[in-house]
Protein backbone atom coordinates (compact mmCIF):
# COMPACT_ATOMS: atom_id res chain seq x y z
CA UNK A 1 0.00 0.00 0.00
CA UNK A 2 2.42 2.37 0.58
CA UNK A 3 4.48 1.62 -3.00
CA UNK A 4 0.67 2.37 -4.38
CA UNK A 5 0.64 5.68 -2.22
CA UNK A 6 3.73 6.99 -3.10
CA UNK A 7 3.08 6.23 -6.92
CA UNK A 8 -0.38 8.48 -6.97
CA UNK A 9 1.95 11.21 -5.44
CA UNK A 10 4.96 11.02 -7.66
CA UNK A 11 1.56 11.03 -10.91
CA UNK A 12 -0.02 13.95 -9.11
CA UNK A 13 2.44 15.97 -8.83
CA UNK A 14 2.62 16.83 -12.51
CA UNK A 15 -1.29 17.17 -12.57
CA UNK A 16 -0.78 19.70 -9.85
CA UNK A 17 2.01 21.77 -11.94
CA UNK A 18 -0.60 21.54 -15.35
CA UNK A 19 -3.61 22.90 -13.31
CA UNK A 20 -1.53 25.54 -11.54
CA UNK A 21 -0.37 26.61 -14.81
CA UNK A 22 -3.13 26.97 -16.83
CA UNK A 23 -4.94 28.32 -13.66
CA UNK A 24 -2.25 31.36 -13.66
CA UNK A 25 -2.22 32.26 -17.69
CA UNK A 26 -5.71 32.43 -17.17
CA UNK A 27 -6.16 34.91 -14.11
CA UNK A 28 -3.31 36.57 -15.53
CA UNK A 29 -4.75 37.26 -18.90
CA UNK A 30 -8.50 37.59 -17.46
CA UNK A 31 -7.06 40.52 -14.81
CA UNK A 32 -5.18 44.06 -14.36
CA UNK A 33 -3.30 43.95 -11.11
CA UNK A 34 -2.78 47.71 -11.89
CA UNK A 35 -6.42 48.72 -12.19
CA UNK A 36 -7.12 50.28 -8.66
CA UNK A 37 -3.92 52.52 -9.26
CA UNK A 38 -4.53 53.40 -12.48
CA UNK A 39 -8.01 54.71 -11.31
CA UNK A 40 -7.07 56.82 -8.65
CA UNK A 41 -7.81 60.77 -9.15
CA UNK A 42 -5.53 62.28 -9.19
CA UNK A 43 -3.62 59.54 -11.33
CA UNK A 44 -0.14 58.68 -9.67
CA UNK A 45 3.31 59.85 -11.19
CA UNK A 46 4.35 57.73 -14.11
CA UNK A 47 7.29 56.51 -11.68
CA UNK A 48 5.39 55.61 -9.12
CA UNK A 49 2.80 53.65 -11.91
CA UNK A 50 6.44 51.53 -13.48
CA UNK A 51 7.80 50.72 -9.50
CA UNK A 52 4.65 49.25 -8.75
CA UNK A 53 4.92 47.33 -12.60
CA UNK A 54 7.99 45.73 -11.46
CA UNK A 55 7.52 44.56 -7.87
CA UNK A 56 4.60 42.57 -9.43
CA UNK A 57 6.80 41.46 -11.96
CA UNK A 58 4.46 42.75 -15.18
CA UNK A 59 7.63 43.76 -16.85
CA UNK A 60 8.31 39.89 -17.39
CA UNK A 61 6.79 37.68 -20.01
CA UNK A 62 4.13 35.37 -18.55
CA UNK A 63 5.96 31.90 -18.86
CA UNK A 64 8.93 34.11 -16.76
CA UNK A 65 6.54 35.58 -14.11
CA UNK A 66 4.86 31.88 -13.68
CA UNK A 67 8.45 30.07 -13.21
CA UNK A 68 9.79 32.92 -10.72
CA UNK A 69 6.08 31.86 -8.85
CA UNK A 70 6.62 28.14 -9.04
CA UNK A 71 9.89 27.90 -7.42
CA UNK A 72 9.12 30.74 -5.07
CA UNK A 73 6.77 28.21 -3.67
CA UNK A 74 9.17 25.51 -3.28
CA UNK A 75 11.07 27.99 -0.74
CA UNK A 76 7.53 29.27 0.92
CA UNK A 77 7.64 32.53 -1.15
CA UNK A 78 4.12 33.00 -2.93
CA UNK A 79 4.70 36.05 -4.75
CA UNK A 80 3.90 39.80 -4.51
CA UNK A 81 0.57 41.05 -3.14
CA UNK A 82 -1.52 44.20 -4.72
CA UNK A 83 -1.39 44.70 -1.11
CA UNK A 84 2.52 45.85 -0.37
CA UNK A 85 2.33 45.02 3.17
CA UNK A 86 0.36 41.55 3.25
CA UNK A 87 2.11 38.16 3.05
CA UNK A 88 0.48 35.89 0.90
CA UNK A 89 2.01 32.71 2.45
CA UNK A 90 0.93 33.44 5.97
CA UNK A 91 -2.54 34.37 5.47
CA UNK A 92 -2.92 31.38 3.48
CA UNK A 93 -2.11 29.17 6.44
CA UNK A 94 -4.38 31.91 8.55
CA UNK A 95 -7.11 31.69 6.69
CA UNK A 96 -7.34 28.20 6.10
CA UNK A 97 -7.09 27.46 9.70
CA UNK A 98 -10.38 29.14 9.73
CA UNK A 99 -12.10 27.36 6.80
CA UNK A 100 -10.95 23.67 7.78
CA UNK A 101 -12.53 23.88 11.24
CA UNK A 102 -15.97 24.83 9.42
CA UNK A 103 -15.50 22.18 6.35
CA UNK A 104 -13.55 19.15 8.85
CA UNK A 105 -16.90 19.81 11.27
CA UNK A 106 -19.38 20.18 8.35
CA UNK A 107 -18.18 16.89 5.97
CA UNK A 108 -17.87 15.04 9.67
CA UNK A 109 -21.76 15.61 10.43
CA UNK A 110 -23.05 15.13 6.73
CA UNK A 111 -21.11 11.88 6.38
CA UNK A 112 -22.60 10.85 9.94
CA UNK A 113 -25.70 11.69 8.66
CA UNK A 114 -25.79 10.44 4.96
CA UNK A 115 -24.66 6.80 6.38
CA UNK A 116 -27.52 6.64 9.34
CA UNK A 117 -30.43 8.26 6.52
CA UNK A 118 -29.04 6.27 3.85
CA UNK A 119 -28.73 2.30 5.50
CA UNK A 120 -31.99 2.63 7.31
CA UNK A 121 -34.05 4.24 4.32
CA UNK A 122 -32.07 1.16 2.01
CA UNK A 123 -33.47 -1.03 4.93
CA UNK A 124 -37.03 0.10 5.13
CA UNK A 125 -37.40 0.57 1.71
CA UNK A 126 -40.83 2.41 0.58
CA UNK A 127 -41.42 3.03 4.23
CA UNK A 128 -42.93 6.15 6.20
CA UNK A 129 -38.62 7.49 7.26
CA UNK A 130 -37.51 6.38 3.22
CA UNK A 131 -40.34 8.64 2.08
CA UNK A 132 -39.64 11.59 4.76
CA UNK A 133 -36.24 11.16 4.50
CA UNK A 134 -36.31 11.20 0.63
CA UNK A 135 -38.28 14.56 0.50
CA UNK A 136 -36.02 16.46 3.09
CA UNK A 137 -32.77 14.99 0.81
CA UNK A 138 -34.23 16.73 -2.14
CA UNK A 139 -35.67 19.86 -0.02
CA UNK A 140 -32.04 20.37 1.00
CA UNK A 141 -30.28 19.09 -2.08
CA UNK A 142 -32.34 22.31 -4.01
CA UNK A 143 -31.43 24.51 -1.77
CA UNK A 144 -28.81 27.19 -3.14
CA UNK A 145 -26.09 27.30 -0.48
CA UNK A 146 -26.27 31.00 0.09
CA UNK A 147 -29.80 30.99 0.55
CA UNK A 148 -30.18 28.55 3.22
CA UNK A 149 -26.97 30.65 4.88
CA UNK A 150 -28.95 33.54 4.75
CA UNK A 151 -32.13 31.55 5.93
CA UNK A 152 -30.43 30.16 9.39
CA UNK A 153 -28.34 33.95 9.46
CA UNK A 154 -31.98 35.48 9.91
CA UNK A 155 -33.31 32.87 11.63
CA UNK A 156 -30.49 33.11 14.31
CA UNK A 157 -31.58 36.79 14.61
CA UNK A 158 -34.93 36.35 15.69
CA UNK A 159 -33.81 33.99 18.28
CA UNK A 160 -31.55 35.93 19.85
CA UNK A 161 -33.99 39.01 19.50
CA UNK A 162 -36.78 37.18 20.86
CA UNK A 163 -35.19 35.23 23.88
CA UNK A 164 -33.15 38.90 24.46
CA UNK A 165 -29.92 37.45 24.43
CA UNK A 166 -27.03 35.92 22.26
CA UNK A 167 -27.92 32.37 21.53
CA UNK A 168 -26.56 32.24 17.96
CA UNK A 169 -23.55 33.75 17.37
CA UNK A 170 -24.07 35.32 13.23
CA UNK A 171 -21.42 37.56 12.60
CA UNK A 172 -17.35 36.10 12.23
CA UNK A 173 -15.65 33.22 13.44
CA UNK A 174 -14.82 33.94 16.78
CA UNK A 175 -15.47 36.57 19.16
CA UNK A 176 -12.87 40.33 19.54
CA UNK A 177 -12.46 39.45 23.02
CA UNK A 178 -12.96 36.21 25.00
CA UNK A 179 -11.89 35.95 28.81
CA UNK A 180 -11.90 33.07 30.57
CA UNK A 181 -8.99 31.01 29.17
CA UNK A 182 -8.71 28.33 26.93
CA UNK A 183 -12.29 26.78 27.32
CA UNK A 184 -13.43 29.89 27.07
CA UNK A 185 -11.95 30.52 23.72
CA UNK A 186 -12.95 26.97 22.74
CA UNK A 187 -16.55 27.62 23.48
CA UNK A 188 -16.81 31.14 21.74
CA UNK A 189 -15.07 29.09 18.40
CA UNK A 190 -17.92 26.49 18.78
CA UNK A 191 -20.77 28.94 19.35
CA UNK A 192 -19.45 30.51 16.00
CA UNK A 193 -19.61 27.05 14.37
CA UNK A 194 -22.65 26.51 14.66
CA UNK A 195 -24.97 27.81 12.00
CA UNK A 196 -22.48 28.14 9.25
CA UNK A 197 -21.72 24.41 9.90
CA UNK A 198 -25.60 23.65 9.70
CA UNK A 199 -25.73 25.19 6.57
CA UNK A 200 -22.76 23.63 4.84
CA UNK A 201 -23.84 20.20 6.43
CA UNK A 202 -27.34 19.88 5.49
CA UNK A 203 -27.02 20.55 1.62
CA UNK A 204 -23.61 18.43 1.92
CA UNK A 205 -25.74 15.58 3.60
CA UNK A 206 -28.78 15.33 1.17
CA UNK A 207 -26.61 14.35 -2.21
CA UNK A 208 -24.28 11.89 0.15
CA UNK A 209 -27.74 10.40 1.83
CA UNK A 210 -29.09 9.51 -2.00
CA UNK A 211 -25.68 8.06 -3.18
CA UNK A 212 -25.49 5.79 0.17
CA UNK A 213 -29.40 4.71 -0.02
CA UNK A 214 -28.51 3.73 -4.01
CA UNK A 215 -25.50 1.94 -2.90
CA UNK A 216 -27.25 0.18 0.24
CA UNK A 217 -29.61 -1.06 -1.89
CA UNK A 218 -27.48 -2.37 -4.66
CA UNK A 219 -25.78 -4.51 -2.37
CA UNK A 220 -28.75 -5.71 -0.08
CA UNK A 221 -29.74 -7.16 -3.34
CA UNK A 222 -26.59 -9.00 -3.90
CA UNK A 223 -26.30 -12.75 -4.02
CA UNK A 224 -23.39 -12.89 -0.75
CA UNK A 225 -26.10 -10.54 1.46
CA UNK A 226 -29.06 -13.39 0.26
CA UNK A 227 -26.51 -16.13 1.36
CA UNK A 228 -26.21 -14.89 4.68
CA UNK A 229 -29.13 -14.05 5.71
CA UNK A 230 -30.36 -17.66 4.50
CA UNK A 231 -27.42 -19.36 6.57
CA UNK A 232 -29.20 -17.62 9.77
CA UNK A 233 -27.13 -14.46 10.82
CA UNK A 234 -29.17 -12.12 12.33
CA UNK A 235 -30.25 -9.02 10.23
CA UNK A 236 -28.50 -6.36 11.68
CA UNK A 237 -25.49 -8.41 11.67
CA UNK A 238 -25.62 -9.27 7.67
CA UNK A 239 -25.87 -5.05 7.87
CA UNK A 240 -23.08 -3.91 9.46
CA UNK A 241 -20.28 -7.08 8.78
CA UNK A 242 -21.67 -7.88 4.76
CA UNK A 243 -23.20 -4.98 3.44
CA UNK A 244 -22.59 -2.02 5.36
CA UNK A 245 -18.68 -1.87 4.62
CA UNK A 246 -18.75 -2.67 1.05
CA UNK A 247 -22.19 -0.03 0.53
CA UNK A 248 -19.56 2.92 1.76
CA UNK A 249 -16.86 2.70 -0.75
CA UNK A 250 -19.06 4.53 -3.52
CA UNK A 251 -19.79 7.52 -0.65
CA UNK A 252 -16.15 7.04 -0.40
CA UNK A 253 -15.26 8.13 -3.89
CA UNK A 254 -17.91 11.03 -3.94
CA UNK A 255 -17.19 12.14 -0.86
CA UNK A 256 -13.38 13.02 -1.96
CA UNK A 257 -14.72 14.15 -5.42
CA UNK A 258 -17.52 16.66 -3.31
CA UNK A 259 -14.55 18.15 -1.63
CA UNK A 260 -13.92 21.01 -4.47
CA UNK A 261 -17.70 21.64 -4.48
CA UNK A 262 -17.42 21.85 -0.28
CA UNK A 263 -14.89 24.59 -0.62
CA UNK A 264 -17.09 26.39 -3.31
CA UNK A 265 -19.63 26.04 -0.61
CA UNK A 266 -17.74 27.30 2.25
CA UNK A 267 -16.71 30.82 0.04
CA UNK A 268 -20.40 31.04 -0.01
CA UNK A 269 -21.25 30.14 3.95
CA UNK A 270 -18.11 32.49 4.81
CA UNK A 271 -19.56 35.28 2.90
CA UNK A 272 -22.55 35.45 4.87
CA UNK A 273 -21.25 34.80 8.17
CA UNK A 274 -18.77 37.23 7.30
CA UNK A 275 -16.04 34.95 8.37
CA UNK A 276 -12.19 36.17 7.96
CA UNK A 277 -11.24 32.77 6.20
CA UNK A 278 -9.98 31.22 2.96
CA UNK A 279 -13.30 31.98 0.90
CA UNK A 280 -13.31 35.81 2.00
CA UNK A 281 -9.14 35.77 1.06
CA UNK A 282 -9.69 34.05 -2.04
CA UNK A 283 -13.28 36.63 -3.11
CA UNK A 284 -10.78 39.67 -2.25
CA UNK A 285 -8.21 38.23 -4.14
CA UNK A 286 -10.49 38.21 -7.53
CA UNK A 287 -11.79 41.51 -6.26
CA UNK A 288 -8.37 43.15 -6.34
CA UNK A 289 -7.10 41.41 -9.45
CA UNK A 290 -4.25 40.11 -6.59
CA UNK A 291 -3.26 37.20 -9.43
CA UNK A 292 -0.59 35.59 -6.71
CA UNK A 293 -3.35 35.71 -3.73
CA UNK A 294 -5.58 33.75 -6.27
CA UNK A 295 -3.34 31.23 -7.49
CA UNK A 296 -1.95 30.19 -3.72
CA UNK A 297 -5.31 29.59 -2.79
CA UNK A 298 -6.12 27.36 -6.06
CA UNK A 299 -3.03 26.02 -5.07
CA UNK A 300 -3.91 25.04 -1.84
CA UNK A 301 -7.11 24.14 -2.55
CA UNK A 302 -6.00 21.93 -5.40
CA UNK A 303 -3.61 20.32 -3.16
CA UNK A 304 -5.89 19.01 -0.33
CA UNK A 305 -8.45 17.95 -3.43
CA UNK A 306 -5.60 15.54 -4.66
CA UNK A 307 -4.73 14.52 -0.64
CA UNK A 308 -8.47 13.50 -0.16
CA UNK A 309 -8.36 11.48 -3.03
CA UNK A 310 -5.66 9.47 -2.21
CA UNK A 311 -6.65 9.07 1.07
CA UNK A 312 -10.36 7.61 -0.35
CA UNK A 313 -7.94 5.35 -2.61
CA UNK A 314 -6.19 3.94 0.53
CA UNK A 315 -9.57 3.56 2.07
CA UNK A 316 -10.78 1.09 -0.61
CA UNK A 317 -8.27 -1.44 0.65
CA UNK A 318 -9.49 -0.98 4.54
CA UNK A 319 -13.76 -1.41 3.08
CA UNK A 320 -12.38 -3.89 1.00
CA UNK A 321 -9.81 -6.73 1.79
CA UNK A 322 -10.33 -7.88 -1.93
CA UNK A 323 -8.86 -5.12 -2.92
CA UNK A 324 -5.05 -5.45 -2.59
CA UNK A 325 -2.25 -2.57 -4.13
CA UNK A 326 0.50 -4.91 -5.71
Amino acid sequence: MLAFALRRLFVSVPILIASTFVVFVMVSLSADPLKDLLARNPPPPPATIELERVRLHLDQPILERYWHWITGVLHGDFGPSVQANMNIGSQLVTRFGVTLRLIVLAMLIALILAIIVGVISAARQYSKFDYTATFFGFLFLSMPAFWFAILLKQLGIQINTAVGNQIFYTIGSSSTYVSGGAWATFTDILGHLILPTISLALTTYAAWSRFQRASMLEVLNSDYVRLARAKGLPRWTVMRRHALRNALIPLTTVTALDLGAILGGAVVTERVFQWQGAGTFLLDGISQSDVYAVEGWLLVAATFVILFNLIADLLYGVLDPRIRYA
